[in-house]
């Protein structure tokens, strides 16, 4: 029976291994390793679409910290580490999604952080673009040595 892999991934990964075994069993192996195959597709874009949404959120947070230096808070600073350990997490996951992945996606995903950061904020920046360092290596913390 011809199963309809790509429907079943975009509605759940555990029904889609449930059909997987239900198809195994039936010996179907051709349709097996089509599942398996639309399966890890899905998986990757989507690990895909979680890092470039983390780096947008990572670089939306380091802009208004540099935009809006009044503002900073403790939830900014958190918000920043998050974002970075998350990224640190997928990138671990799929070792493929790399520094040269995010340099690839990475005028895209700053001018799309900058914006919002101007929206959120309703200010107005001459920022055009964010370095490695700043987004990645940089401290950002209210916390004070009294």
């Amino acid at each position: 029976m011809k199963r309809d892999w790509e429907e079943l991934t975009a509605t759940s990964y555990v029904d889609t291994v449930e059909e997987l075994q239900t198809t195994l069993a039936e010996h179907d192996y051709e349709q097996v390793s089509e599942g398996l195959q639309i399966l890890l597709i899905s998986m990757s874009q989507e690990l895909k679409r979680a890092l470039r949404s983390q780096l947008s959120r990572l670089m939306m947070h380091v802009v208004k910290w540099k935009i809006q230096p009044d503002k900073r808070s403790g939830s900014w600073a958190v918000s920043i580490l998050d974002a970075r350990e998350n990224i640190e997490e997928i990138m671990a996951e799929k070792p493929s999604l790399n520094r040269r992945f995010l340099e690839e996606i990475w005028v895209r995903t700053v001018q799309q952080a900058i914006r919002k950061a101007e929206e959120e904020t309703q200010y107005r920046t001459d920022l055009t673009t964010l370095t490695w360092q700043e987004v990645f290596e940089d401290e950002y913390s209210v916390l004070t040595n009294d």
